[in-house]
């Protein structure tokens, strides 16, 4: 058991929700962004999305669900509008004059409500596998499983929603492809990087960042397993 006080709690829960939403807005950026690889189209953004994941999983697994959840509940609205104005003022990565932000920017807007629809999905998905699973005798089952389906649901859901029949005729032409190789590539960076990483940053926390030796009334126990 940890002992944490309510601040250092609500602390912990601030930085993770500051953390989603900087991902989120540096993926609906970075996925404007296509490029080839090994002649398969893919977009950016595939890098830096699994580093949601980390962080969701982690959060389960010291926190709780309802603490994820709660994460998730205050991110998902500051991140809609944060990746808006982003998307608007970096426009296919071009920086776009202020002036941009007085004219309503309807592709812009899709991708964001694309990636609000995606994460809170995929999100929800990937706590309820996770959960489901944190107890299974090796550490790594519940992360490797929530990330293959939680990935897999965001990735269907926002590819369809942002680029389907959409105005950019080479999104709305090849983002099956794009969200195929997308996903594999997510799964790459998730179980070959992301899956070690957890490890690793999950025995720093047990051991280091969150453990409280106080033992004042105000302190919260938090199970943590492995």
């Amino acid at each position: 058991m940890l002992q944490l006080s309510q601040a250092k709690y609500r602390r912990a829960l601030m930085l993770l929700v500051s953390f989603h939403i900087l991902i989120i807005c540096a993926s609906n950026y970075l996925v404007q962004l296509p490029f080839q690889l090994f002649s398969y189209h893919t977009t950016w953004g595939a890098f830096s999305f699994p580093f949601v994941y980390l962080a969701t999983d982690l959060t389960v697994r010291i926190f709780g669900q309802q603490a994820a959840r709660n994460i998730i509940l205050k991110a998902m609205i500051p991140a809609l509008l944060v990746s808006y104005l982003v998307g608007v003022l970096f426009h296919q990565g071009q920086l776009q004059d202020f002036a941009a932000l007085a004219q309503w920017n309807s592709f812009v807007f899709r991708i964001a409500f694309a990636s609000f629809v995606a994460y809170l999905i995929g999100q929800l998905m990937d706590i309820t596998v996770f959960a489901k699973l944190r107890r299974a005798k090796a550490w790594w089952v519940a992360p490797a499983a929530s990330t293959l389906i939680g990935n897999l649901v965001d990735t269907l859901v926002f590819f369809s929603v942002a680029f389907y029949a959409s105005s950019d005729t080479f999104m709305a032409t090849h983002w099956p492809e794009i969200a195929t190789v997308d996903y594999g590539f997510k799964l790459i960076v998730s179980l070959g990087l992301f899956l070690p990483a957890y490890g690793v940053l999950l025995k720093v926390l047990q051991d280091t960042i969150l453990f409280d030796s106080s033992k004042g009334q105000d302190n919260i126990a938090v199970e943590v397993t492995k």
